[in-house]
């Protein structure tokens, strides 16, 4: 699988109806994933929140959104990060060790519940990053 870097969009409770509005406009596949069947320990209010979807158009864009956790701030307009996905560890690694050098890891690249390994910072100049490394061991 070659290594994508996508939008991912946060939502303060309706990233369900967000990506199922895109779904509509752009067609194509979507998964949806919510905090309870994601493994993340959340309060039960927040079991049906959407941790992660995904949605790839026909045409080929890739699109991800979920709810804002409780713990994190939501904040209109800077609710945009950039994800970094895919499979080859050592290039997905590099670009962590790039991108947080300065920056501000608020999530370790690590072990996450569906078995991938992943992490979140936000570099120097205050960009929101998402890696997620595909069926990676622990690190």
């Amino acid at each position: 699988m070659p290594t994508r870097l996508n939008p991912y969009l946060n939502f303060n409770g309706n990233a369900r109806q967000a990506i199922e509005f895109y779904h509509s406009v752009f067609g194509g596949e979507l998964t949806i994933s919510t905090y309870a069947e994601g493994g993340m320990p959340h309060a039960p209010a927040d079991k049906d929140k959407i941790m992660h979807g995904q949605l790839i158009s026909t045409s080929g864009y890739w699109l991800m959104a979920a709810d804002t956790p409780p713990e994190m701030p939501f904040t209109p307009g800077n609710n945009i990060s950039v994800s970094l996905s895919g499979d080859n560890e050592p290039e997905l690694r590099g670009y962590w060790e790039k991108l947080s050098a300065g920056g501000n890891v608020m999530m370790p690249l690590d072990r996450a519940p569906w078995g991938d390994s992943f992490g979140m910072l936000n570099d120097k100049f205050g960009i929101s990053w998402l890696v997620n490394i595909a069926g990676a061991g622990n690190t």
